[in-house]
């Protein structure tokens, strides 16, 4: 009797889990028209984005940061002036990097895009590169390290 139980249960739970794995199949869009959208305006806006990193990071680092539309987020999106009104603020996060993809530090812009153009409104740099993120062979493309920190072989020394 147990035996059968056990045997019903077994085939119950895998009838159940291999109908849901067909209901959902063909369901979900993983490049949906939305993405796709949001990668277009991305890929406009990234001049923008890239011109401004590179002033800022002159000072910081001694190669220009590079920035990948994966590597940035879509804070906030408004419409200014109410529905069906073409004026916005987009609110960027970004994570700029150097050398194979090490983080350079963080980023936040406020764009206004409207039929005027778009114009970068807002800029605030939220984190700066932290030497230790860096591997000893990258750590001489930041500026100002601190004092006592000198390349020694292939790592770092600290006197």
């Amino acid at each position: 009797m147990r035996k059968r139980l056990v045997i019903y249960s077994l085939f119950l739970f895998l009838l159940l889990s291999c109908g849901s794995a067909s209901f959902a199949e063909g369901k979900y869009d993983p490049d949906s028209k939305e993405l796709q959208l949001q990668d277009m305006l991305l890929l406009v806006l990234l001049p923008y984005m890239e011109s401004q990193l590179e002033k800022t990071y002159a000072s910081l680092l001694t190669v220009p940061p590079m920035l990948y539309p994966y590597l940035i987020e879509v804070k906030d999106i408004d419409r200014i002036s109410g529905f069906r009104t073409f004026s916005f603020f987009m609110t960027l996060e970004a994570t700029p990097t150097v050398g194979p993809h090490i983080t350079a530090g963080k980023d936040r812009f406020i764009f206004k895009i409207s039929p005027g153009g778009v114009k970068l409104v807002h800029y605030k740099h939220l984190k700066d590169p932290v030497l230790s993120d860096f591997p000893p062979n990258y750590a001489d493309m930041v500026k100002n390290q601190p004092l006592g920190i000198r390349k020694w072989g292939k790592g770092l020394r600290v006197e």
